[in-house]
């Protein structure tokens, strides 16, 4: 069973090593790194590299689609080669799934029209201009295709997924195996439990991001 994660530059470390250390674990599972060009990809703190060993076309019918979210997703939602192979992957796919802003690439590629998914909290409102039904859940199945929030909802996302696939026993023994026990020492993983101040902190922090990387591509568009 192919299990494709495409790689890009600006990619969330956690969105895709995540569900990798659960699928990776399901009998049969083969865990293939793609990407447009094989080679080194940068995470988004530019502090971690990950390689994709071989390129979208040695990988075109993958059984599982397991798209990773980041902040490189905004720069890949114009038509592009990624796109197109989403787009042909899902057809033929047993499972398409993502991760964080990684449902945003499947809006783009269409994957998402007129179905209810979810992503990072950031990105929530983005969703419904594709096309799909947003919704704050942190793990959404609409037939095979499966959407999850943002970063460490991919595990959750993963074990759900590994379930469908292998069984209840196969997925809680992966569970285990990893230790999956998640008791987190505050309540600030959703913009509805955490503290007001820390919401509207990370919220400036990350629009800033966004709106660097946005002037940064329309800098690099303009000067090509």
């Amino acid at each position: 069973m192919d299990i494709a994660i495409p790689l890009f530059d600006a990619i969330t470390a956690l969105d895709a090593i995540g569900p990798y250390e659960v699928l990776s674990r399901l009998p049969g599972a083969r865990v293939r790194f793609v990407a447009v060009t094989p080679g080194p990809y940068r995470t988004d703190n530019r502090q971690l590299t990950l390689v994709a060993d071989e390129p979208l076309s040695a990988v075109p019918h993958p059984e599982v689609l397991m798209v990773p979210g980041g902040f490189g997703t905004r720069a890949l939602m114009s038509p592009n080669p990624l796109l197109d192979w989403i787009r042909a992957a899902h057809e033929t796919s047993q499972w398409t799934t993502s991760v964080c802003t990684g449902s945003m690439l499947l809006a783009a590629a269409g994957v998402l029209r007129g179905l209810e998914a979810t992503t990072h909290w950031m990105s929530l409102d983005r969703l419904a201009e594709h096309g799909a039904r947003p919704t704050l859940k942190r793990v959404v199945e609409q037939g095979k295709v499966i959407t999850a929030a943002g970063v460490s909802s991919g595990i959750d996302m993963a074990l759900t997924l590994a379930a469908r696939i292998a069984g209840d026993d196969v997925a809680q023994a992966i569970q285990l195996g990893i230790e999956y026990d998640p008791q987190p020492p505050f309540s600030a993983g959703s913009p509805a439990t955490a503290p007001a101040h820390i919401v509207e902190g990370v919220r400036a922090r990350m629009r800033a991001r966004m709106e660097r990387d946005e002037a940064a591509a329309l800098s690099r568009s303009g000067s090509a």
